[in-house]
């Protein structure tokens, strides 16, 4: 039987509510100190960063790498990816930094501190553009 069509929206499950919605996912990429990031090290949906005793920069892959990778990604396509300070040095504050073709809105730092995570929402918002948003 065909869903009803109404609201606009669609059904991923059975419609059991106490059903478990599972997923899969890689093992979490790494990336220790300053650093360029590839594009799977983004799209892997988790990063764990080791910035040792200093302030470490991570910077975005160009968009030109992305979306070579993103064939199919229209303007508003999103990901999410995490990024965890599991270093915990007193200095070891991570920075992301737009790669070519990105732009960073908001403060871009996951804190020095060990088990801090920071999420970030990435948009592409034009023909070789991308935005980073730090989420949360």
């Amino acid at each position: 039987m065909p869903l009803a069509i109404s609201g606009g929206g669609y059904q991923t499950n059975d419609g059991n509510l106490n059903e478990v919605k599972l997923g899969v996912s890689a093992a979490p990429a790494t990336a220790t100190a300053t650093a360029t990031l590839s594009v799977a090290q983004v799209l892997n949906g988790q990063i764990l960063g080791s910035p040792g005793a200093t302030a470490a920069s991570y910077t975005l892959p160009t968009v030109a790498l992305l979306e070579a990778t993103l064939v199919n990604a229209k303007v508003g396509s999103t990901f999410f990816f995490n990024v965890i300070n599991v270093d915990g040095s007193a200095a070891g504050v991570i920075t992301m930094v737009a790669g070519t073709g990105w732009t960073i809105v908001g403060l871009a730092t996951v804190a020095a501190v060990a088990g801090t995570a920071q999420l970030f929402f990435a948009r592409k918002t034009g023909v070789g553009a991308w935005t980073l948003y730090r989420y949360g």
